[in-house]
């Protein structure tokens, strides 16, 4: 159990408030991680502007780098969030298992994303020439490079708020990679 509470609409500035209605309207509810933003006055619209900016990176693309990043960090709320996420993006719950163990079977280009993910996250961004190599051969440019790595920041930010928090997840649980692959 979570000693961190997360706000209600009551709780919150009239400025979040407007957000949380667009986000019930949109998705149904108000994740409790983008909830949780709103301990900060601004972290919540600052939050979805970097989540929601333009990118190079396809829906499916996207998915493959949280999550990988994901995994690896360790969150469970975002494992389970991006799983959901990633079936609506058309991956199988197989596709999404091997993509969170960062090599991918049925597609080379996105193999290479979720290797050059796992290498940027694994270390700390020191990442072999080989791998960026890789990546580039893949089909990706400079600019799907930078795109990447500011995905990685973003889903980073979520992640490690709720390591640190713990709270409550509210979307179905991700299974692990263990007992998937046992």
């Amino acid at each position: 159990m979570s000693n961190f509470k997360i706000p209600t609409r009551e709780d919150v500035s009239e400025n979040n408030q407007t957000i949380f209605d667009k986000l019930k309207g949109a998705l149904g509810f108000v994740p409790n991680l983008y909830a949780y933003y709103t301990k900060s006055e601004t972290a919540l619209g600052d939050y979805l502007a970097l989540q929601n900016r333009k990118t190079s990176l396809s829906n499916k693309e996207k998915e493959i780098v949280n999550l990988v990043t994901s995994q690896i960090n360790g969150c469970n709320y975002c494992k389970a969030a991006h799983t959901a996420v990633g079936k609506m993006n058309g991956f199988t719950e197989d596709q999404i298992l091997e993509i969170r163990g960062g090599s991918i079977s049925f597609d080379a280009k996105f193999d290479a994303l979720a290797k050059f993910t796992t290498a940027v996250v694994n270390n700390k961004g020191k990442v072999s020439v080989e791998a960026t190599e890789n990546f580039f051969a893949a089909g990706y440019n400079e600019g799907s490079l930078v795109d990447t790595v500011v995905l990685i920041g973003d889903k980073t930010i979520s992640n490690y708020l709720h390591n640190i928090t713990q709270f409550a997840i509210d979307f179905p649980a991700a299974p692990s990679l263990e007992t998937a692959n046992a």
